[in-house]
């Protein structure tokens, strides 16, 4: 067959027409993993996690409480119980309780600024179904029928945005004790009402109305991602979308998922790797070490100190992760002083030496234990040498770095005073 030269400009024609409409997204994972990761994440290395919800009116445990009282029956859970609240007190009667009266979302935008931090992600819904936002797939189990009786979601994503934040939603699949979902687990996940009728419809309705930055997925786990449609929902995500351009994803999709499939990895909570991965990965990481909740038992010896939260991060993104650090603020609506004065110590730390972190990427060689432990990122033509302890001693080499007659040293110095002195570095 004999092609003409229109024919071949009219074929050129609609491949560059094609091409100008951007990458279309199948729904399978060969196709969704394919999907570049949009570059503003890789470069704001820190963000806040924030867990507040319902559980947050106990405050006792763990952000897990309905579960561990009812689903699991721990006898300290039920001791807490029986000591404080009345016989037939169920836990939707904490919902009330969850007053949020002194939740200023500019005062924790503040806060949050002020850490350094460059995004924020709150939970819409944990593993107990209630949204703090007005779903109305969740009728009075949502902050805008019940408790605080306001749109948490949207007072809070405006303060952020006001700061030029980004602005993520973490959104659990599963729902513990709903009767829908309960219902297709015991048909072996064969059903799907509750992605039919509340888990998609929702998540729809979520990014349609606060175009989040970020969907950070959890409560996957039991049943496999065919199951919750993730791959529909992604290719709905990334191709016709209002955020379809900018919005990051993680990896909770489906059992099995998890540092296979999705966006960036986050794998297992605190996932801490040996060696560089070779995926953008991120490390969710609490300040308090036993719960992502507010806790009214929690102790100081339970709390992460500021040394120990500089060095978690500079190791994170030494290997090319992010950083996400929890916060639980109380059910009133307060983020603790102790927790403020952590996010605050960070962003202090983070004026000084943020060149050595903020859009960096790791370097030949991430570490090395020479004189003194020192953790390498680097920068263009700019490599940095972040020490995360005092070298106790006025010279020290670094094996690693191979200098030339034109190579210029810098060096910063921040000190300041915990318990102990410490110092912190980078060249």
């Amino acid at each position: 067959m004999q092609v003409t030269r229109s024919q071949i400009s009219l074929f050129l024609c609609l491949l560059s027409c094609a091409s100008s409409l951007g990458t279309r997204y199948t729904p399978d994972w060969a196709s969704l993993d394919a999907r570049p990761l949009p570059e503003w994440y890789d470069e704001v290395k820190f963000g806040i996690f924030v867990h507040w919800g319902v559980f947050s009116v106990p405050a006792f445990g763990s952000e897990w409480f309905w579960w561990y009282w009812k689903g699991a029956q721990s006898p300290s859970y039920i001791q807490f119980m029986t000591k404080n609240y009345p016989p037939g007190f169920s836990y939707t009667d904490f919902a009330p309780e969850f007053h949020a009266q002194f939740f200023d979302p500019d005062e924790w935008a503040d806060i949050f600024e002020a850490s350094g931090a460059k995004y924020v992600v709150l939970t819409n819904k944990h593993h107990e179904g209630f949204t703090n936002w007005g779903s109305p797939y969740s009728w009075n189990w949502n902050s805008v029928d019940n408790g605080p009786h306001r749109d948490l979601v949207g007072d809070l994503g405006a303060a952020i945005r006001k700061r030029s934040l980004h602005y993520g939603l973490y959104n659990s699949l599963y729902e513990w004790f709903n009767p829908i979902y309960l219902s297709d687990k015991q048909s072996g996940f064969k059903t799907q009402d509750y992605v039919v009728k509340k888990a998609m419809p929702e998540l729809h309705e979520l990014v349609n109305r606060y175009k989040p930055d970020l969907i950070w997925s959890d409560g996957d786990w039991e049943a496999p991602d065919t199951y919750w449609n993730s791959t529909g929902f992604l290719a709905w995500l990334y191709n016709d979308s209002p955020v379809k351009d900018v919005v990051v994803t993680n990896d909770r999709w489906g059992l099995g998922c998890y540092c296979k499939h999705g966006g960036y990895y986050n794998c297992a909570d605190k996932f801490t790797p040996g060696e560089l991965p070779n995926h953008k990965w991120e490390k969710c990481q609490s300040v308090d070490t036993i719960s992502w909740g507010y806790r009214r038992n929690m102790k100081l010896s339970e709390v992460m100190d500021l040394p120990s939260i500089i060095k978690d991060m500079v190791y994170v993104v030494a290997l090319g992760g992010n950083y996400l650090l929890n916060v639980g603020p109380t059910s009133d609506g307060m983020i603790a002083p102790l927790f403020e004065e952590r996010l605050r110590g960070i962003g202090a730390w983070l004026k000084v030496n943020g060149e050595a972190i903020y859009a960096t990427k790791p370097w030949r060689v991430q570490a090395e234990n020479a004189t003194v432990p020192v953790w390498y990122t680097s920068k263009s033509s700019t490599v940095y040498a972040i020490f995360t302890s005092n070298p106790m001693q006025n010279s020290f080499k670094l094996l690693t770095p191979k200098t030339s007659y034109n190579t210029v040293v810098n060096i910063s110095i921040h000190h300041y005073l915990e318990e102990k002195k410490k110092s912190y570095f980078f060249w």
